[in-house]
């Protein structure tokens, strides 16, 4: 890629490089989660769940479009998504437990992502989409902990 920096602001071009094969990489298995929170919202074992999964879906619908909003800034390329094949959970409970992990495992990429980026707005949305897999972990938590009482 030929990507570089907006001008004037202040990044190391490698980590910059980085940040932008890491997002493209964070945004191509939309679908796949798709799939994933439409099954975690249709085994929800009651409505307050189902909305907590929904918001949580919703805003990982918008943190895809950012993603995708940032990437197609610096490189002026739409990130093609790649289709994966969908592996349902053994259990409600076992897919809580996939997603926790993969909200926790998205907050060390996305802190990496927001170090690579230009200062200002960009690193400003990345902290935002950041605090909110902090957020959905915490609920996720909490569905977990719902399910075994």
């Amino acid at each position: 890629m030929n990507s570089s920096p907006l001008p004037g602001m202040l990044c190391n071009y490698d980590l910059f490089q980085k940040s932008l094969m890491m997002i493209k990489e964070a945004v191509q298995g939309e679908r796949n989660d798709e799939l994933f929170y439409d099954y975690l919202i249709s085994v929800a074992p009651n409505e307050e769940a189902k909305n907590i999964i929904e918001s949580i879906r919703n805003d990982e619908r918008r943190h895809n479009q950012i993603f995708r909003m940032i990437y197609k800034n610096f490189t002026g390329e739409n990130i093609q998504s790649v289709d994966e094949p969908f592996q349902k959970p053994s259990s409600y409970l076992d897919g809580l437990k996939k997603a926790l992990k993969g909200e926790l495992s998205a907050v060390v990429k996305y802190r990496q992502i927001k170090e690579g980026l230009p200062l200002g707005c960009y690193q400003d949305q990345v902290f935002n989409i950041l605090t909110d897999e902090l957020r959905h972990a915490s609920f996720y938590n909490y569905l977990i902990t719902m399910d075994k009482c």
